[in-house]
């Protein structure tokens, strides 16, 4: 593995569900410490200074660092565990899959459980599971069991998933939590090649609690109060069986994404602009995209005091929100050079100018 692929590696194999994120914080706290000065909020947001040329604008990358993941609902008196979901996870992704319930006496082993189906009728067979009807198995057959290995209610469940190097031709990359681990390599990548050589002060940011709501974000922009800032996330793709090309037409490996709409937030329009033709002009390959469920951390950064110019770059990945994700290294690549090139473009008239009427 190269450096790129262990920095990969490590972050997402990581354990940081959301309001959970002591794991990956710690590790964030590592690759920031080389780059500025690193403080926190006091919602567990995880903030690099990295003094450029000048003290303002005052430019932030975000990229959050929880992941989707499970909290202890309740143990049963027969020893299993119920929870609830911390995130969006789809319920017919979970059954079968492993997991770890982390524990104040470390990691107990398990794995997500349902009613055997071949136990059921054909009517219940066809009826999709909720999650309120799953559960965790540790091997338990007693409340009791399951306490002596240490779990409580409120304990925090993760996913189980190592990082693979898939085999196909180009580099192609499977692991947990890419959504959003890959923002959090692509800033701390970004932020290495840049150095302290920008026209302005710049914040690196991972926040907590993004998949419960854009909660860090919302935090530590008042901490920074940004001029400008970039999300970075994962993006929504189009290259998988039943999607239709006019539904979503972004494919892994195509280049990183810009996106234009999601349901919480319009990027700011020239800030926009800027980005495409900043990637021509680095013949950096950019897909545009739309997304019309969820958000970024880039709506509540927006939203900040009287507004603030924001634009969200997107990673392609399939099967985001799942134990196991999918993405290509050049569009890793090609988002470092993109958020790297903006951010040297970034300032001070040309930020003013963001929120000026031409």
């Amino acid at each position: 593995m190269d450096d790129t692929e262990l920095l990969l590696k490590e972050l997402t194999e990581a354990s940081g569900v959301a309001g959970y994120e002591t794991e990956i914080r710690a590790l964030m706290r590592k690759h920031f410490e080389p780059l500025g000065e690193v403080s926190r909020d006091r919602l567990g947001s995880l903030i690099c200074r990295q003094p450029g040329r000048t003290e303002t604008p005052r430019v932030m990358i975000a990229a959050h660092m929880d992941e989707i993941g499970f909290m202890v609902k309740l143990i049963t008196p027969d020893g299993f565990i119920r929870f609830t979901t911390l995130g969006g996870w789809p319920p017919q992704y979970l059954p079968g899959h492993p997991v770890a319930v982390q524990t104040s006496k470390g990691k107990v082993a398990g794995v997500i459980g349902m009613a055997p189906p071949h136990l059921k009728s054909d009517e219940e067979r066809r009826k999709l599971v909720e999650s309120k009807d799953m559960f965790v198995d540790i091997g338990a057959t007693s409340q009791a069991d399951v306490e002596a290995a240490g779990v409580k209610p409120g304990d925090p469940i993760v996913p189980v998933a190592g990082f693979t190097l898939l085999n196909v031709p180009d580099k192609t990359y499977m692991a947990k939590a890419f959504d959003n681990r890959i923002g959090c390599a692509v800033m701390v990548a970004a932020m290495r090649k840049l150095g302290r050589r920008h026209p302005n002060a710049l914040f690196g940011v991972a926040t907590a609690q993004e998949e419960v709501g854009v909660r860090g974000a919302t935090t530590s922009a008042a901490a920074v109060n940004p001029d400008v800032a970039i999300a970075v996330d994962v993006s929504p793709i189009g290259d998988v069986p039943g999607i239709k090309p006019e539904d979503a037409s972004n494919r892994i490996g195509a280049g990183p994404a810009l996106v234009n709409y999601d349901p919480r937030m319009i990027p700011n329009l020239k800030l926009r602009d800027m980005v495409v033709a900043l990637a021509a002009e680095q013949k950096i390959p950019l897909q545009i995209t739309t997304m019309e469920f969820g958000g970024y951390d880039g709506s509540a950064i927006h939203l900040y005091k009287t507004g603030v110019p924001t634009v969200v770059i997107g990673i392609p990945t399939r099967h985001v929100h799942s134990h196991n994700a999918i993405l290509r290294r050049d569009d890793f690549d090609n988002a470092v050079k993109l958020v790297a090139a903006l951010v040297t473009r970034l300032d001070g008239k040309t930020v003013a100018g963001f929120t000026q009427d031409s």
